[in-house]
Formats: structure tokens, sequence, C-alpha cells
């Protein structure tokens, strides 16, 4: 969908990235382009009045048909329910430049895949995000297996019905996907164990060839960072141990704040600031002392606060694989998060950080507690966090396996 906007999209450009800086010939396609980057190409349609005027109406009736189906049913605290049939279907699969390999990151909105899969004759690589790929249209299960199966009676949606959205979806994505996974054109990439797993259970991807190759990041950028005077400039004590949370929004309840500040309200220690970063500062209050700091483009920037905080905390309730812990870890200083997802990845009790038991904001506090009450330990693992990124987690290390597996992919699409 974008180059730099949103987690996905960063983590698809870092490749893009590293895959140029290994000799790779790699540009990206997207739908919007915020970046200056030359190698990064945004779609552009020619489409006649008429068609214009004929894709509004259908994109106006399917958003009026989704409303009117389901909006009314949905749980509160749900993610984005995507569609995967798009209005604008071949004319984007048309409009892709030629290429040896294609590599699909976050799509939704964008690629529909059955004119993609239809047209495509070239070997595919698709790099998972999140569950969205191998769902009926749901890009976190938050606890539901119905993709195990073929969805329908989707507890996102509200709906009893086996035949709902979410089926239609989910066979309008089986109809795409299953002659790519039978020639051996389509391999699909996980970020984290979790994410493999879960895809290797999925129906939908059961039988497609699929591998885990960890996100990677500039190890460069991402560093410990000399922080004086930053303090003062926040008006921090210098007494106080500093907590940090990064996510694109707090509000997101996937991204767990809410159980950060419950965690935190209950905390022994007196000296503890909590930093957050992001979009819509959430409204939630508690006693701690709290700074928000918004919105941050600047990469190298972050890389100041995650060195300036104490520790780092990840408190989602799901996560494919957790960015911003790689980026604490990259920058020097340990991780405290839940037992979920892609996170235990990355953090290693004993190791690069702390772990607690999903969801509870207890246990989370009694994690919080240790991290902060051994500063010796913290150091420790501080400089274990940054080896692990420089061991595993650099972008060169990411760019050499995909490499190696457009190579075999394209090799046994030639066969």
């Amino acid at each position: 969908m974008s180059d730099i906007s949103g987690g996905a999209a960063r983590a698809a450009y870092r490749l893009h990235s590293g895959l140029r800086r290994v000799g790779e010939r790699s540009q990206m396609f997207v739908q919007n382009k915020y970046s200056s980057d030359r190698n990064v190409k945004e779609c552009s349609l020619n489409r006649s009045l008429f068609t214009r005027i004929s894709d509004s109406i259908q994109y106006r009736w399917r958003n009026f048909y989704f409303e009117r189906m389901y909006s009314s049913y949905r749980p509160s605290g749900v993610e984005l329910f995507s569609r995967s049939k798009t209005v604008e279907g071949g004319r984007v699969i048309d409009a892709i430049p030629d290429a040896d390999v294609y590599n699909l990151h976050w799509t939704s909105g964008f690629i529909d895949p059955l004119p993609f899969f239809g047209q495509m004759c070239r070997p595919v690589v698709w790099t998972l995000h999140d569950m969205n790929p191998f769902t009926g249209g749901c890009h976190y299960n938050m606890g539901c297996r119905r993709f195990e199966d073929s969805c329908g009676k989707c507890p996102q949606l509200g709906s009893f019905k086996e035949n709902d959205l979410s089926r239609y979806i989910w066979d309008y994505k089986n109809s795409a996907y299953q002659k790519a996974i039978q020639k051996n054109q389509l391999s699909v990439v996980a970020t984290s164990e979790w994410m493999m797993d879960e895809a290797k259970r999925s129906a939908l991807l059961s039988d497609a060839q699929i591998q885990l190759i960890p996100y990677g990041l500039d190890h460069e950028v991402f560093q410990p960072r000399d922080t004086s005077g930053m303090r003062t400039a926040l008006g921090v004590p210098e007494e106080n141990l500093i907590v940090l949370f990064v996510a694109e929004s707090i509000r997101n309840q996937r991204k767990g704040f809410d159980l950060l500040a419950k965690a935190l309200s209950g905390i022994s220690e007196e000296n503890v600031t909590l930093i957050s970063v992001g979009g819509q500062e959430n409204n939630i209050q508690f006693e701690k002392s709290h700074y928000h700091l918004g919105t941050i483009e600047s990469n190298e920037l972050l890389s100041v606060f995650y060195s300036l905080a104490d520790i780092f905390v990840i408190p989602s309730r799901q996560e494919a694989f957790g960015q911003t812990a790689l980026e604490s870890m990259a920058s020097g200083t340990p991780v405290v998060g839940f037992n979920t997802g892609g996170i235990p990845d990355m953090v290693r009790p004993g190791e690069t950080g702390w772990l607690a038991e999903t969801g509870n904001a207890r246990a989370l506090r009694q994690a919080i507690e240790r991290a902060l009450s051994h500063e010796i330990e913290r150091e420790r693992r501080g400089r274990r966090c940054r080896e692990v990124v420089e061991k595993e987690y650099t972008l060169a290390t990411q760019a050499k396996a995909y490499r190696r597996l457009y190579e075999k992919t394209i090799s046994k699409n030639a066969a």
C-alpha cells in the first residue's frame, strides 16, 4: 500500500533498502508514495471519466453494504477488517512493472489476489506482516481459530452465519491462491515463529512453502546514543527511572497501552516516568508522571529516546513481530513484554528482557518492577540486546536470506 507510512510499509522499505545495499535491483510499487526514493514507483492508473465514476459508485456501494450489514454488530475494540476484492481489479496488475520475482507485502485494498495470481506468470514471495492473507478479513484473529477451516461466523463481524462476508472472502482468496500453490509459484515468508505456525495451521496457506525470515533494521541508525540534556529538555528528574512505550497509535487496543497504564498505576517504585510515542494521545489517566511526545518521524531521534529509557515496554495483546522491540534492542535498551506472537523471538528472559503472561497487567507490573530494581542486570541485558541485533537482525542478514529465497523460487519456477 505504501513505502514508509505504517509499520508494515516501513518493514518492507527496510528490506528494499537492504536488498539494494547487497547489490540487488530492488524497486517498490506502491499505491501511496511518501518517500523521495526514486526506486519507489507510485501506481498511476489512466482511467477515463466513465471508469472513475463507475469505480466510485462500486466503492461507495461496497462500503454501504458493509456498514449496513455489519457495523452495528461489530464488537468494540476490533481492528481493520479488509475485503480482498478491489475496485480497480486487474488494472493495477497491468500497471505493475516487469520483474524477475515479485514480493508482496501489506496489500489490502491495493492488490486484488484473484486477477494478480490469475495473470502472474513470474514467481511470487509473500511476506506476512499480519494474519490477513490467510483469514477471511481480519488482520489479527484475537483468539478465533476459524481460519483453520474456512472462516464464517466471524466474531469480529459479530456474525452468527456460516455464509457471511468472512466466508465469501475466504472462498475468494482460496480461488486465487490454489493454482499458484500447485504450480510452486508462491512462497510465503513468516517474520516470526508464531506467524509461521499460524500460517501452517491455516487452511489457505497450509500447502504453500513457508519459511521464517525475521525483520531487519539499520543498526547504524538505531544504536545506543548520547542522551545528554534530554532529561532536562523533557523536565524528567535525574533520579527518575524512564519507561518507554512506542506505537503508531496508542489508542489501538491491541497495542495494550491500557494494560501498561494499569500495570504502572500499582507499581511500587515512586520515581517512575512514562514516555509514550505515537499518534492520538490516549485519554487514560494514571498517577505516575507521563510525557506524550506524539509522532516522531526521525529514526535517529527515535533512537535517542530508546537510548534514554531504562526499559522499553511492549504490552501488545497480539503482535506479528514487534519492530519497536527490535528498535529498542538495537539502541541498547532491554525490553519487557508479553509472551505473545513474535515478541518472544526477540525478548529472551535472562538475555534481552523480561516476559509476562499475555494480557495480565499484574504480571506485567511484576516484570517491570523486576527490571527497574536491578540496574546492573538492565545494563547487562541492554548490551546483550545490541549483540543479538548485530548478529541476527541487520539489513544485510535479512537481505541475503531473501536473496537466497528469490534465487530458489526463480529456479523452481523455471524448472
